[in-house]
């Protein structure tokens, strides 16, 4: 027999035998008949169900096989400490003025009122901030991160509490606070940029004149326009 005509007939049988067979989702065996090879394989340790002494000499602390270190250790004679009671325990002298405190109002209480977070002032205004020192400029920035800290430890008691009022005046008292910093960091940013200006001033040569001299000083610029 010719070699197509004998491989159109192998190629006929096997349609004729796929057709004959269930679909694949009902018999997915009969029509991937070619098995993969695998090995038995586990990471796990052939003593590692057995219950007992470990037999290794060489394996460390297991906390499997419930085993300790093979050699005493340089703490082992002492011994280990052991929990105390919260009733045997001596009870803690309050300390009124702890640092904790700050994260909540001055009435102590874990959630503020809006008559509390309504009354406060305005913002610290850019031109009220220049004629403050670096030491004034940096305790009022961590008076306003602290007042932060506050309304957002309320904020998160509120919300876990479901109380359903105050967020408005909190919401007030935060963006007033937001604002004074902004201010605070433009007049840090306009100092940094005058310090820049110094600097290069001096590198170029400029040498400011004496104070005695202040009242006969004339800049260079007046005295070509007088020339």
């Amino acid at each position: 027999m010719h070699r197509q005509s004998a491989a159109r007939l192998v190629r006929q049988s096997r349609t004729l035998l796929l057709a004959e067979l269930p679909p694949p989702y009902l018999a997915p065996s009969l029509h991937f008949s070619q098995t993969i090879p695998s090995s038995n394989f586990s990471s796990t340790a052939v003593n590692a169900a057995r219950r007992g002494r470990d037999l290794s000499k060489n394996r460390g602390v297991s906390a499997i096989h419930r085993t300790g270190p093979k050699h005493p250790l340089g703490v082992s004679k002492y011994p280990l400490p052991k929990p105390v009671d919260p009733g045997e325990r001596p009870p803690r002298d309050p300390t009124p003025n702890h640092g904790l405190w700050e994260f909540f109002p001055r009435t102590r209480e874990a959630l503020s009122t809006p008559e509390y977070d309504v009354a406060h002032g305005r913002a610290w205004e850019v031109q009220e901030l220049r004629e403050k020192s670096w030491e004034d400029l940096h305790c009022l920035w961590w008076v306003c991160v602290k007042e932060r800290n506050r309304i957002a430890t309320s904020n998160l008691e509120r919300k876990r509490l479901k109380a359903g009022y105050g967020d408005y005046e909190a919401l007030e008292r935060d963006r007033t606070i937001r604002k004074t910093q902004q201010n605070i960091k433009h007049v840090l940013r306009e100092r940094w940029y005058a310090w820049e200006d110094a600097q290069a001033l001096w590198k170029s040569g400029y040498r400011p004149p004496v104070e005695e001299d202040l009242d006969d000083f004339e800049p260079a610029d007046s005295s070509q326009k007088k020339q």
